[in-house]
């Protein structure tokens, strides 16, 4: 697994971030498990609604308005992610002044 320095920076630690390949087996906390879950399904593995089963395991540890904003956020964040990787953004290496990927006239 890649390490960001964003995500060191929130205060992961390697063991944290080394459990996350494989977080179903890991010692990670069941609602880190079940949002990791909701990631993955957001992701798209697998396609489709989302399984009464996982909904209900959510629903062990968020209410109904923390999985709607969970959903919004990983939403979010996918699709910053995608638009920082299409542009060749680096936010970690970042040093303010630095030109973006593109120039305004």
């Amino acid at each position: 697994m890649v390490k960001s320095a964003s995500l060191v920076r929130t205060g992961l630690t390697d063991e944290i971030i080394k459990q996350l390949d494989d977080y179903r087996s890991s010692d990670l906390p069941a609602a880190w498990k079940s949002a990791l879950a909701f990631t993955d399904h957001l992701a798209g593995n697998p396609k489709g609604p989302i399984p009464e089963t996982l909904y209900a395991e959510l629903g062990e540890h968020f209410s109904q308005a923390e999985i709607l904003r969970l959903g919004a956020l990983l939403a979010v964040g996918s699709g910053w992610q995608r638009m920082i990787e299409a542009f060749g953004i680096r936010p970690d290496h970042f040093e303010p002044g630095q030109d973006g990927p593109w120039k305004f006239d």
